[in-house]
């Protein structure tokens, strides 16, 4: 049976969107950061290869940029002020979030692949379908 996702991608997605925010807002760190954002992201791919939820890879760049684009607007607004921050977050969540999705989809796709080969093929213990004809009745 085939695991929900959902929990896990939007744990992973507010971590991404808090690290984003630190990172735009420079309030510490900025390696500790990446650190955080490149091993919640690594085991995000590690969950889903183990799931075999390979098409989530591309469906979690975008569930983290509904929610990052808010910190990363505020973020670059504490930093840099009102006015300037407000630009340079939009021109981050519009064309920098293209760098930023890319590099989530890519770390995401090959976590997945590798976890998905190192796991073998799918046991053929369970069907695959379940089929339920015009007679059958489930109560």
């Amino acid at each position: 049976m085939r695991q929900k996702v959902t929990a896990p991608m939007a744990l992973w997605a507010l971590v991404m969107a808090v690290t984003l925010f630190c990172l735009t807002a420079h309030v510490a760190d900025r390696a500790g950061f990446i650190e955080i954002a490149l091993i919640s992201t690594s085991l995000l791919g590690l969950y889903l290869g183990w799931h075999r939820r390979s098409g989530t890879v591309v469906i979690a760049p975008f569930v983290s940029w509904m929610l990052a684009w808010p910190g990363i607007v505020l973020g670059s607004m504490i930093h840099d002020g009102f006015i300037k921050g407000f630009f340079k977050g939009l021109f981050l969540i519009t064309f920098g979030w293209i760098a930023i999705g890319g590099a989530e989809f890519s770390i995401l796709l090959i976590m997945t692949s590798i976890t998905r080969i190192l796991r073998g093929p799918r046991s053929q213990n369970e069907p695959d379908v379940t089929i339920f004809g015009p007679d059958d009745v489930v109560k």
